[in-house]
């Protein structure tokens, strides 16, 4: 499978930032993000035996949180050879290495058998990926029968005042301050608020949900957080 132009994208605007990707993605959700990171772990039932895949895992953050939480396996996919550098990093120094398998590897076509984990969760994803629904059947596909898949990404305030003070800092909030931070930050900055405005557009909640469904995904659910800046989706696997 070719990658993609908005796969590019996705490689090229973070690749620069995992060495502070966790602390401004803290500074930049208002402290939030680790709040609902917890939200979204708390959604998977595992256990020492359990072996959980975590897609687009980034710096190895939730991937961490997954084994001092539950004591499971964790293997994290992520695209980004720089972001997996970061979590080696990260989970070498945390006596984690153990146990999390890192894997370079694009969530539309995992390099995994049928079935393989118990769980699986996946963290700001759909945004960059060409076809979500194809990606979500991807995803259901390498989870056994009854398994959770859980999902965090960021949401649109639906009610007002909290839409236009959201609206304000995706628009001038996220750019200036990204662009002080740094210039790859700044370009994040940019990039945010039309991602996320373009993608709810197209893929509502309740469109999204009937996504999870068809791919195989059963008594989907989801969680506004944070009065909408973030969501939280699961289900499990039919």
């Amino acid at each position: 499978m070719a990658v993609s132009a908005r796969n590019r994208q996705a490689r090229a605007l973070f690749a620069p930032l995992g060495p502070t990707y966790d602390r401004y993605a803290r500074l930049l959700s208002f402290g939030q993000d680790p709040r609902w990171r917890r939200f979204l772990l708390s959604r998977i039932a595992a256990g020492p035996h359990d072996t959980v895949l975590d897609v687009a895992t980034g710096t190895g953050a939730v991937a961490a949180q997954l084994v001092h939480e539950t004591g499971c396996a964790v293997v994290g996919l992520d695209q980004s050879a720089e972001m997996l550098a970061t979590a080696r990093r990260r989970l070498a120094g945390a006596g984690l290495a153990d146990r999390v398998r890192l894997v370079q590897g694009r969530a539309e076509r995992l390099p995994f058998e049928d079935a393989s984990f118990d769980a699986l969760t996946f963290t700001y994803l759909l945004r960059y990926v060409d076809d979500p629904s194809a990606t979500l059947h991807e995803l259901a596909r390498v989870v056994r029968p009854g398994g959770t898949v859980a999902a965090l990404e960021f949401g649109v305030p639906p009610r007002q005042p909290w839409r236009a003070l959201w609206e304000l800092w995706v628009d001038f909030g996220l750019p200036g301050i990204g662009h002080a931070l740094s210039p790859g930050w700044g370009e994040v900055g940019r990039f945010l608020g039309p991602s996320i405005r373009g993608f709810y557009r197209e893929y509502p909640l309740e469109r999204l949900a009937r996504l999870w469904r068809r791919a195989g995904i059963d008594d989907v659910r989801w969680r506004l957080l944070s009065l909408g800046g973030g969501v939280v989706t699961w289900g499990q696997r039919a």
